[in-house]
């Protein structure tokens, strides 16, 4: 348990960009620790984008809970965001002295950018798990086998549905997602 708590210590401290940069840690975690599958880090990320929350606490509560049960949950969840109490903390004392500094002003600049590729790489991996089959193509070689048609399909139809009527509530298309789903039996 106590790797567990380094790891979403770890995980709080430099997942920089949001709940989204904690994914490849999790993944990390997924491959070195056996606490949960792929599989169900995608399972986490769909249960907590579709939860009230910040998806990285989410996560690492179900994912804590997946490693150890309810105190697994509670540990990992604590243990991911003290760093950024703390640091958020110092950042606030900092900025009230520092604020018109230019060494300040370029920090944040470039904090900007770097942190859109941080989530962007996130939702890439999510991407790539969600749509594509890689086991399946290692396996038979048939380039055919890495995509999944029925998951492409959902994710075609729902990023046009979303991009199109932008006024609906994203819960609407959360709540024909989990619908979908479960007539689907995916």
């Amino acid at each position: 348990m106590i790797r567990l708590i380094i790891e979403f210590l770890k995980t709080g401290l430099f997942a920089v960009g949001g709940g989204m940069a904690t994914i490849p840690f999790l993944q990390d975690m997924s491959e070195h620790y056996g606490w949960f599958t792929q599989k169900e880090l995608l399972d986490m990320i769909a249960v907590s984008e579709s939860t009230p929350g910040a998806i990285g606490i989410n996560c690492a509560t179900y994912a804590g809970y997946k490693a150890y049960g309810l105190v697994g949950g509670v540990l990992a969840t604590i243990s991911l965001i003290i760093p950024a109490i703390i640091i958020i903390l110092l950042i606030c004392r900092a900025m009230d002295r520092f604020k018109s500094s230019k060494i300040v002003k370029d920090m944040f600049a470039t904090l900007r950018p770097s942190t859109a590729g941080l989530i962007l790489g996130a939702m890439f991996q999510v991407i790539v798990l969600t749509l594509l089959n890689v086991d399946k193509f290692k396996m038979t070689g048939n380039i055919i086998d890495i995509f999944k048609p029925i998951e492409i399909a959902i994710f075609a139809v729902f990023l046009y549905l979303m991009m199109k009527f932008k006024k609906i509530h994203p819960l609407v298309f959360i709540a024909a997602g989990a619908v979908l789903g479960v007539v689907l039996k995916l």
